[in-house]
């Protein structure tokens, strides 16, 4: 399948999950975080990781400034409320599902196809005046030196990158993959703008 469309459908689908019900909700991030851990585990927890003041500081925010009723009753002055806490676990499921989701798309798709893809849906907004190539290519250059960095998983000093033996390799030429629109994309796109459609006249 075309990686500017699949990125599309990922696109749709992340944006899809802020008006998953809350009963549904707690299956969908089950469902997520496990093909996630399945099929990227040491990527999803390196994200979680990096996520988790965000989640922390969710928690925290709805769950102590919300107002209604206090979840601890004996100790209503430092509690945080129910509907505080529960508007904070649907935040930080939708939270993990976004991060599961990433991490199996950063994992499935190689890096040229995801610059690829990028590059394919940024091609309409050339006629206001953005490059479309520019901007991909400088988008894997930056993920390539990102990636070459043998320093890159332990945290460092700024100036360390300056000297990072890596950055003075030659890097292979980089390559923007540019693929064609096959005919199982438009079958798909085809179904789904007819379930769209059913989807709005229901």
């Amino acid at each position: 399948m075309h990686s500017g469309f699949l990125l599309l459908l990922w696109f749709v689908g992340v944006a899809s999950v802020q008006f998953v019900p809350s009963a549904v909700l707690g299956l969908l991030v089950t469902a997520c975080l496990f093909c996630a851990l399945m099929l990227s585990r040491a990527r999803v927890i390196r994200l979680l990781r990096r996520v988790r003041v965000l989640a922390i500081a969710i928690v925290v925010l709805f769950g102590w400034f919300t107002p209604g009723e206090a979840l601890l009753a004996e100790w209503p002055g430092f509690s945080p409320t129910r509907e505080g806490v529960a508007m904070a676990l649907v935040h930080v499921g939708r939270l993990v599902i976004v991060v599961s989701a990433v991490a199996l798309l950063l994992e499935r798709l190689p890096l040229e196809r995801l610059v690829g893809g990028l590059y394919s849906l940024a091609r309409p907004w050339q006629v206001i005046g953005l490059n479309a190539r520019d901007v991909a290519l400088r988008l894997l250059l930056v993920l390539r030196f990102v990636d070459a960095s043998p320093r890159g998983a332990a945290p460092i000093h700024w100036k360390e990158w300056l000297r990072d033996e890596a950055a003075e390799e030659a890097l292979p030429p980089i390559q923007l993959v540019r693929e064609r629109f096959g005919r199982g994309d438009v079958a798909v796109a085809c179904v789904l703008v007819v379930f769209a459609l059913g989807w709005g006249v229901a």
